[in-house]
């Protein structure tokens, strides 16, 4: 069958769907998703699916879809968000719902977070259909509204009240499958786990009084020094599975004085000086994210006049947790920092994730992409965001991040995603159209 598929006449289709999607503004707010949804809810049609849009309110629309296996495994969800998030046009290159294609690239808000992703799973579905190969499993498509938010029209709603059209054993997403460059090696991390969220307000108070008389009963001085408390050190040290195995697999690939270091960083004496010698900054930022729980101050509200002391100060800290931790174990690290005096809210929170790397699919994944890139080295990965993975987790569907793409050493990947410029290059969204397709295929054939 693979040698029947033109995959030059393949990227084009892609690209042209593409363009289409990304011409939609699906910005959120408002969304406008529904637009987006009969986009692909007519492609579908057109090579006889059935597809339905299901709109949670109106405007703001769900695609979802179903490829019918044998049924003798059970399904497998290909799963996106159609929203995006707000883009400045003056500050672009090409406007940023154009959807040019210039420079071997293809321009537009959500060129990567996620209408790129969109297609891969669309031709996928598309391939299927066109070469009607046999499957063990049912393949379902759902390109979803809302997740730039926080789902609650979208994979929320499906998983709560349409759990039947979703339901599936293993699931595909967003952020994995890309390379990653590190020291002339390449790296493609499948996101196998993702940090939780817990959002905290947290409230000093003191006595009001004129600004020209300090005194030291100050809101504004108490938050302060209690956002210096929990930020000047960091929380302590935890190894995941899922950390540990990313971690060990760079080490190995590389060796030498880097892979020493790198190793020395799950080691507790040694992780605070290892983390100091990686010589990339960025790299060292994210690796202290996937190895500690964080709170990052993000915003600040306290006084009303310059000349007037205010009786309370507040601050939204944007907590994030590691597998493993809920909540309360998550407050018990980060309270006792803060000090007396410090009220806390919580304004928002949402579980961590971990699913095991030595599935069948996970093989699958790593096996496509060595036969697409020999010198591949597949991981495991561990977002430090959040993703609707977590929402269709409370069905049971074991998700993992792959949207496989090329991306050359010296290109700008980082960054792009929610910047000025969005793009992905033809290069990069072919890879990934065949990558999906072949993955998907072969692991849905296994008996």
């Amino acid at each position: 069958m693979e040698t029947a598929l033109n995959w030059d006449i393949i990227t084009q289709e892609a690209v042209h769907h593409l363009q289409a999607l990304l011409r939609i503004d699906t910005t959120n707010p408002p969304g406008n998703e529904s637009a987006a949804a009969e986009y692909l809810a007519g492609v579908l049609r057109a090579e006889s699916y059935e597809p339905i849009v299901l709109e949670a309110a109106p405007g703001r629309g769900n695609c979802i879809t179903r490829y019918r296996g044998d049924g003798s495994q059970l399904p497998l969800l290909l799963y996106s968000h159609t929203d995006v998030v707000p883009a400045e046009p003056s500050q672009w290159t090409h406007a940023p719902f154009s959807g040019d294609v210039a420079d071997g690239w293809v321009w537009g808000r959500g060129a990567l977070d996620m209408k790129s992703t969109t297609i891969m799973q669309l031709m996928t579905m598309l391939l299927l259909k066109r070469h009607a190969p046999s499957l063990h499993r049912d393949v379902i498509f759902a390109a979803t509204a809302d997740e730039e938010h926080d789902s609650d029209i979208g994979a929320e709603w499906l998983v709560k009240h349409h759990p039947d059209l979703v339901r599936a054993e293993y699931g595909l997403s967003e952020h994995g499958g890309y390379t990653l460059h590190i020291e002339g090696r390449r790296f493609y991390p499948i996101q196998t786990a993702e940090k939780g969220t817990c959002w905290l307000r947290i409230r000093a108070t003191g006595r009001p009084g004129h600004g020209a008389v300090p005194h030291a009963d100050n809101a504004v001085v108490h938050l302060s020094r209690a956002i210096d408390r929990v930020t000047a050190q960091p929380l302590p040290l935890h190894v995941t599975p899922t950390a540990a195995d990313y971690v060990q697999r760079i080490a190995q690939a590389i060796g030498g004085s880097f892979g020493s270091t790198l190793s020395a960083t799950l080691n507790p004496r040694l992780h605070a000086a290892a983390l100091k010698r990686l010589p990339n900054p960025a790299f060292a930022d994210t690796l202290h994210a996937i190895l500690h729980n964080t709170v990052s101050p993000n915003q600040l509200r306290a006084g009303y006049k310059v000349n007037v002391i205010p009786s309370e100060a507040e601050a939204m800290l944007d907590g994030r947790m590691l597998p493993g931790f809920d909540v309360a174990s998550f407050l018990a690290e980060v309270q006792p920092r803060l000090g007396d005096g410090i009220a806390i809210e919580i304004e928002h929170t949402s579980p961590p994730l971990e699913v095991p790397a030595d599935t069948p699919l996970f093989n699958a994944i790593e096996q496509q992409l060595i036969r697409s890139d020999p010198a591949a080295i597949v991981l495991p990965y561990m977002l430090t965001g959040a993703t609707d993975a977590k929402l269709f987790a409370q069905l049971g569907t074991k998700c993992y991040g792959f949207a496989p793409m090329i991306i050359e050493p010296e290109s700008p990947f980082d960054g792009l995603i929610h910047g000025h410029d969005e793009r992905i290059t033809i290069a990069a969204l072919a890879f990934g159209v065949r990558g999906l397709f072949e993955t998907v295929r072969d692991f849905c054939s296994i008996g």
